[in-house]
Formats: C-alpha cells, structure tokens, sequence
C-alpha cells in the first residue's frame, strides 16, 4: 500500500532535480518603493497607510500614518501633494486622491480623540525647541516619542506659525490647527508662548537643555523701492494676513487693491482682499505660466473674481493711482521692460514679494555659518556648527511648504536622538523604484478619482468658509482602494493561481508567498501576471 507512494515521491523528485537545468533565470519577490512614498517631504508611507485604509481599519492606517507625520488634517487642506503628480495611476486613469484620504483620516480622528499614547520611557534629556511653526511641531512631537522631555517657545501669542499666520481660514479651518496643535502638546510637550530666545547658548545653559532644534519661520516680508508720497498705502501680504489672524483690527485696503507679486502668498491675500469687500487686482511682471504660484491657487482666484495683469510691474505710487510698466519676455526668458506704461487705479498696493528668515539668533553663535541666501548652513543631520544645535524648516535651504517643514522635523528629532545617544542615525537603505512600466494595468478597472465638493462661487467671495469639503467614509473607502499597490506584494493570488508547476507557496495571511525551486521551471508566468510588479527574474545561478 505504500509502495506506490513512496516510488511517485522518488519520480517526483528526480523531475524537479531537472529543473534547475533547464531555467536559465527564476522568479524572486521583491519590495520596490511606491513613486507617491518617493516624492513625499514628510517622509510618510503612504502606501503603507492607503493599505489600511482600504481594509476599513481607519485607526491602524491613521496611526501607521502618524509614524511620520503628526499633523495628517493639516497636511490633506494644505500640502501641494507632489505624490499625486508621481502617483502611477495618473497613467492608468488619474492619480489616487491621496490627500483627501489624509485628510480623511486625520479630520477622523479629530471627531473620534483619536490620540497617540505609545512613547518610548523618559530618557531624562531635555531639548529645546524655538518655533511653533510645522516644522518646530513636528520636531516636538517625534522628540516626546522617543522620550526626551521637550520645551516649544514661540515668539508669537499662538502656535502654528505660518500655517496660522500665513494660510487663511477657507483653506485651513482653525479648529483644525487648533485640535492636531494639542494632540502633540497632550504628549507632554511645553509649550510657552510670547516667548522670544535671543541668546541660545545661554537659554540652553540656563533651562539645563541637551540639544536646541531652531525653526523660525519666513516672517520678515521682502521689500522694494517704489517712488511714492508718503500718504501712499503700502502694506505687506505678511501684515495683513497676520492681522486677519490675531484678532486686531483688520488693516484698511479701501475699495480697490493692487497685490504685487506673483506667489501662493500673493493669490492668498488677494482672495482675502476680495472676501473683506475690496476688488483686487494682482499685478506680475512675468507671465501665467513662469507664476511660482500653484495653477489651482490661480484658477480658484480668478474663480472668486481677482483680476491678473501679466507682464507688468509698479514704478510708481500716487494717492489713488499707480503707474505701471509693460514687460516683455526676452530671449534669455527674463522680463525686460518696453518703455510702455499704464495708469491703475486704486486705494492700496500690497507687497507679495516673498519673506525672509530673521536668522541673527543664529548667525552671531560660534560655529555657525550662514549662506549667501541669508539661511543657515546644517550637516546632513541638521546639525550647524554648534554642537547640539540644530536648524530646519524655513530658516535651511530648501523649498519653503508645509510638508518640507514637517520632513526637516521629523529628520532632525531622529538625528537629535542619535546625537544625545553619541551615535548617528542611519536612515533606512531604500529599494528601487516601482515605475509604471513594470505593473500590469489590465487587472484594474477605470476609477476616476472622487472629486471633493467645493464650496459655492457666492459664498466664497463673501465669507472665509472652508473651500473645499472633504470625502466621506464611502468615497474614502472608494479612494484609497483605487491604490495600485505599486512595487509591493498585496497577496493577491495571482502568482499562485497562474503557476503551471505549483511552485508558489502560500505562507499564510501577511505573509506572503515563497518559491519551491525545485519545481519552478522559470517559465516567467508569474512575473507577467503581477499586477504590482513585485516579482523579478534574475538569471540562475550555475
């Protein structure tokens, strides 16, 4: 009775000892990193937390995503989400609305006090951070993690920064600031405001702090020279978003406003000049497309009704009137003045320039050098030149948003760990990337992205409600399940259902699947039906 089984074993066997002569390659799991994971600022795993996400565990993907970031209802109102501009759906059909799924989760987890209480046990050093801004935030946040005990000072009468001072209310509700501000200060984190440090090595010495993180923020706003009287109304955008903020009276911008510049912070005290009553007018001297401002910030404006002129730049200020002059682009794609000029009429011009960083706090340590921008030189682990101290957001070269800021939080509280703990911190090696040429599309159905409702055209000329509403649990649901798993095995069965050798083997849910080579003829089946792209073959080894 056992004989018959025992020989098909043996014949079984010497057939599968044959096939490593016949493959010239063989298939192999492996991990590739999602392009929206690649692009994103804060670091975040995105793909890690849409996986939850779609199982409907919104708890689990809300805290798998606050490994990284701690400010997830900002982040969806306020990032520009370079991952959806990466995301490899865009090819397919359109890109998987990522934000509004953060956005999701975190204005969940709002509703639900959702909060964080696993943290690592005192480790009895103390940090310093200056700066209540995203990036000073987020840098408090992962330091109270990991146990170090954290003191935030800001110079301003509320936290947030330029998120509060710079953003206005109908993109970021301030109930929302307010709410993921005290989910870290619930962590522990001090927070003392109308503090200003102007001497850190002293403050340091003095509170008994192991290592600073220094992150102010841009709030010095560019200036220019433009002939004008004395009763000329000349404001800053700063300024007047700052005032809008702080519960003082809102400045006087009359009836008709010039905002000049041509950045995000220029469409947005635009579209609060027209909310306040006033027709605004945004006067650029290059074209739409050389705008630094994001389209959709362009678009929604001229939506609301603020008025472009392109190709123009102010050369003179009278009471009620300013001349202008007409640009062309040159050959070099610099604007060049014509010569020709225009006459505008209006009661305010307000500069939409830029800001700057005020970094004399830092620039007069030993040590620390300062850059021909006027930032603050940091090492790869954002240290300066002073030991313990270290810098980020706004005040180190690098593009000035929200998501960057938070990003340089996160870097610099897991260097500053390693740094008290007299080691370096080594990031994670990351895997190659998973591009779209390696999925297979055919096993996806179209899925256009669920538009967010946006508040009436009405209503957002005249009040400061929030533009944009976010998705509810059916279409986040529908969102995050668009998510292509790009370069990253989410057990489908394919692999398993397609081999002709039975040589894929199931180890059990999450986690994932093996190869038996001795039956595996190389026969690539597998590695063409997957619809990640998370098998490779490589050539076997003689």
């Amino acid at each position: 009775m056992n004989k018959p089984f025992a020989i098909t074993l043996d014949v079984g066997s010497s057939l599968a000892n044959l096939t490593g002569s016949w493959r010239t390659s063989k298939p192999v799991y492996v991990d590739r990193i999602p392009p929206c994971n690649m692009t994103c600022p804060a670091g975040e795993d995105i793909q890690g937390w849409l996986y939850h996400a779609e199982s409907g565990d919104y708890r689990a993907a809300w805290e798998h995503l606050m490994r990284e970031n701690p400010l997830p209802a900002i982040m969806g109102r306020a990032c520009y989400h370079t991952c959806e501009s990466a995301c490899n759906r865009g090819q397919l059909d359109t890109a998987v609305s990522i934000h509004a799924v953060e956005r999701f989760l975190g204005d969940l987890a709002i509703k639900e006090g959702w909060l964080i209480t696993d943290k690592a046990p005192p480790t009895g050093k103390k940090v310093l951070v200056i700066g209540a801004g995203p990036s000073g935030l987020s840098a408090s946040y992962h330091l109270a993690r990991l146990g170090h005990a954290v003191t935030l000072c800001d110079a301003g009468p509320l936290p947030g920064g330029m998120m509060r001072f710079g953003i206005p209310k109908y993109r970021l509700p301030r109930e929302v600031l307010d709410a993921e501000i005290g989910r870290i200060v619930a962590l522990g984190v001090e927070l003392k405001l109308n503090t200003k440090i102007d001497d850190i090595p002293k403050a340091m010495k003095d509170g008994g702090y192991d290592a600073c993180f220094a992150a102010v923020g841009a709030h010095l706003a560019k200036r220019v020279d433009i002939p004008a009287p004395d009763a000329a109304r000349i404001l800053d955008a700063v300024s007047v978003l700052r005032h809008m903020e702080t519960g003082e009276e809102p400045p006087m911008l009359g009836r008709r406003v010039i905002v000049y510049g041509g950045g995000n912070t220029a469409m947005d005290v635009a579209r609060t000049a027209k909310r306040l009553g006033a027709e605004a007018m945004v006067v650029y001297r290059r074209t739409r497309e050389q705008m630094p401002a994001h389209d959709f910030e362009v678009r929604e404006a001229e939506e609301e009704g603020v008025v472009m002129h392109w190709l123009r730049t102010v050369k003179q200020v009278d009471e009620a009137s300013f001349t202008v002059e007409k640009m062309t682009i040159g050959a070099d794609g610099w604007p060049q003045p014509t010569g020709e000029f225009e006459t505008i009429e209006a009661d305010t011009l307000v500069l939409a320039l830029g800001q700057e960083v005020d970094t004399t706090v830092l620039s007069k340590i030993d040590g620390v050098k300062v850059t021909r921008d006027g930032t603050i030189q940091v090492d790869q682990g954002m240290m300066t030149g002073y030991p313990g101290l270290f810098a980020g957001g706004d005040m180190v070269p690098s593009d000035r948003t929200v998501t960057v800021a938070v990003g340089h939080g996160k870097k610099a509280a897991r260097n500053i760990d390693s740094w008290l703990k007299g080691a370096s911190f080594a990031p994670t090696p990351r895997h190659g990337l998973a591009t779209f040429e390696r999925l297979n599309p055919w096993y996806y159905t179209d899925a256009p992205k669920t538009v967010q409702p946006t508040l009436d055209i009405l209503r957002r000329r005249t009040s400061f409600e929030e533009i944009h509403s976010g998705l509810d649990e059916t279409n986040a649901l529908f969102e995050a399940r668009r998510c292509l798993s790009c370069g990253n095995c989410f057990e489908c069965d394919n692999c398993f259902g397609v081999c002709p050798d039975n040589a894929v083997i199931k180890l059990g849910p999450g986690k994932r699947f093996d190869f038996n080579y001795d039956f595996c003829k190389g026969c690539g089946i597998c590695a063409a039906e997957c619809p990640c792209g998370a098998i490779d073959m490589v050539p076997e080894e003689k």
